[in-house]
């Protein structure tokens, strides 16, 4: 059994963070377990050859699986840390002609197209560049992938977590409180906890909907972003589908690219192979942009509804959206100041968003610190 101050349960944008603040806070006893090979969680991108990559510094050439867009003007601590890692950002290009088929039989028209205000930006080298720069404040031994945290049992002291790797083997960790870096859903359904958690707050854990879980997005490089050249802003909204939005996902000094959100239910998809997707994808950007979108330099699909680290069956059945986050922490009992939740869901600002997993991250931070002072009070001497 391994021993350590705080265990962290997840490697997304909200669990490295976390423990990016423990560093420069001067707290060094920790461990970030992630159930996935690689970090980031929903945060995930595609190289200019279609292979999925950790950003490295200099080259611009990564596009998103998962999230693309921040706003600066109200998502301020998301801002400040971007400025903090001195990452470049950019707008979201929108000039120009937005595409449009207003029905399955209709032929696609062009609208002049408008700019949204505030602006959305975008990074230079995508989200993962947030992911690869919050990453490189963290000792890398702290941190341990593959591991699929199973269950957690809290005693008065601490807590015990059990973990299980790809082959099969089991870790075991006590620790004295634990950040829980999963969407809420997710840990409900697929981590016991002994005791149960209070069923007030795991009837709030267990509807909050995760955000990204439905959705899937199909992505297509190309030399250059030859709907510029007819006047086209990449935009494109659609009826007929499979795509439902479309926007430019061009990186500056690098390829040019096209996405777009896929509007068929998660339920239907789970029955298309990813080609066919990728082809009637293809096919549809022909029909808005012209015969050049035909040959994609590399294209992909990410549906994260098959994502087990994502998904669960509650989350494919419903809508997707931005909801209400939930109490990220027991009120009382053996779980109180014990179990912190800091996913993006926890966020009371921005559930679901990039900024949400910061918010959510810096808000545990302040749990935690004031639980560890409570627990030293009633530790110390008297």
């Amino acid at each position: 059994m391994k021993k350590v101050r705080i265990a962290i349960v997840g490697g997304g944008l909200s669990g490295l963070h976390a423990a990016r603040l423990l560093e420069l806070q001067g707290v060094h006893d920790y461990v970030v377990l992630e159930s996935r090979d690689m970090l980031g969680g929903r945060i995930a991108s595609i190289d200019g050859s279609g292979l999925s990559s950790h950003y490295l510094a200099g080259n611009p050439g990564q596009f998103d699986l998962g999230p693309t867009w921040f706003w600066p003007d109200y998502q301020r601590q998301l801002h400040r840390l971007v400025e903090e890692l001195g990452l470049e950002r950019f707008a979201q290009f929108e000039s120009g002609d937005t595409v449009v088929e207003s029905s399955a039989t209709a032929p696609p028209v062009r609208v002049r197209g408008y700019m949204n205000a505030p602006a959305s930006m975008r990074l230079i080298g995508g989200m993962n560049a947030l992911v690869t720069a919050v990453r490189a404040g963290i000792e890398p031994e702290r941190i341990i992938t593959g591991q699929v945290v199973r269950s957690l049992r809290s005693e008065k002291d601490f807590v015990d977590l059990t973990s299980v790797d790809s082959a099969g083997r089991t870790s075991t960790w006590r620790a004295e409180h634990v950040l829980l870096a999963v969407p809420p859903r997710l840990a409900a359904q697929t981590i016991g906890f002994e005791p149960p958690l209070p069923a007030p707050l795991a009837d709030e854990w267990n509807s909050t909907a995760t955000w990204m879980a439905a959705h899937a997005k199909y992505v297509a490089v190309y030399d250059t972003p030859f709907w510029r050249e007819q006047g086209l802003s990449g935009e494109g909204r659609s009826r007929r589908g499979p795509m439902v939005e479309i926007h430019d996902a061009s990186m500056p000094g690098s390829s040019a690219a096209l996405f777009g959100f896929i509007g068929v239910p998660a339920h239907a998809r789970k029955t298309v192979d990813d080609d066919v997707t990728r082809a009637v994808c293809r096919a549809q950007l022909v029909r808005l942009f012209g015969p050049q979108a035909a040959a994609p330099r590399t294209d992909a699909v990410k549906d994260w509804a098959r994502e087990p680290f994502t998904a669960v069956p509650a989350d494919l059945a419903g809508e997707a959206h931005h909801g209400a986050a939930p109490s990220n922490m027991a009120s009382s009992g053996r779980w109180h100041g014990r179990l912190i939740g800091i996913a993006s869901e926890w966020s009371p600002q921005f559930s679901g968003y990039v900024a949400g997993a910061i918010e959510s991250a810096e808000l545990g931070l302040k749990a935690l610190m004031s639980a560890m002072t409570e627990t030293a009070g009633r530790e110390a001497p008297t």
